[in-house]
């Protein structure tokens, strides 16, 4: 899967207050990933009919309303296009028992469809709901940062529709100080705005490959304010299995010791 020569780190930057509501991300990583339709009937959620991330959405823009009719200078309408965070710390990658999910030479979170069987366990796991099992053929399947198109040289199909320039591509670390450089111009001109995907509040999952500069909390996007892998509550629940089973042989020796 990796050649020799190790790449820089890419992955997106995706900057929330540029984002018009298009979908021209959604309709390109569909045609250019031959994904299924997500059909035309409206979901009464704004004006959005694929509701979220899936085995057959890789990019999904939401539509947040924010509606005050006492003030309505005060309503606003944002859209957000979320992708997969390609995390430091994956938890798809870490619960996959196969080896399906590796990290590919573009440091890329990479699922490898002839290698799933399947199981699932890498759902549960992602701490932002990204990954998700096609019902059509049974595999986990999510973005793949175009990984096709990445090796020809090309940006993914996302970034490159992408008409406002909301959706960003190129190494992280250059992505970071635009990000950065981003937040301080809007903050400048009295926007609130803070960079989702980066720092200490992403915790055990690290930074995020693909991170966003957001206008409210992340919970108003359906991003968690602090995410959390699985296995980070693991000792603890080896330590609770340990006692119960050393209760359990302590009880049994004094029920069935009686009896010897």
């Amino acid at each position: 899967m990796s050649d020799e020569t190790p790449h820089t780190t890419m992955g997106f930057f995706t900057d929330v207050t540029l984002c018009i509501g298009c979908k021209a991300c959604e309709v390109a990583c569909k045609q250019w990933n031959e994904l299924p339709s997500d059909g035309f009937k409206l979901s009464g959620n704004s004006y959005d009919n694929t509701n979220r991330l899936g085995a057959s959405t890789w990019r999904h823009v939401a539509f947040v309303e924010q509606m005050d009719r006492l003030e309505p200078d005060l309503s606003r309408w944002m859209m957000m296009s979320d992708v997969c965070k390609h995390c430091t710390n994956a938890g798809c990658l870490e619960a996959c028992p196969t080896g399906s999910i590796i990290r590919n030479e573009f440091n890329d979170v990479y699922v490898q469809p002839d290698i799933c069987n399947g199981c699932g366990y890498c759902v549960p796991s992602c701490p932002f709901g990204v990954i998700a099992i096609q019902p059509d053929d049974g595999r986990a399947q999510k973005c793949t940062l175009c990984y096709d198109r990445q090796k020809d040289g090309l940006e993914p199909a996302c970034a490159k529709s992408c008409p406002t320039d909301s959706i960003t591509f190129g190494p992280v670390l250059e992505l970071k100080a635009k990000a950065e450089k981003r937040v301080e111009d809007l903050r400048a001109r009295g926007q609130e705005v803070q960079i989702y995907g980066l720092g200490e509040q992403m915790g055990a999952v690290g930074n995020l490959n693909a991170f966003f500069v957001l206008p409210d909390r992340p919970e108003v996007f359906n991003l968690p304010p602090n995410p959390v892998l699985p296995s980070t509550f693991q000792p603890a629940a080896y330590t609770s299995l340990a006692v119960a089973i050393g209760v359990m042989a302590v009880a049994s020796f004094a029920i069935f010791g009686k009896n010897a």
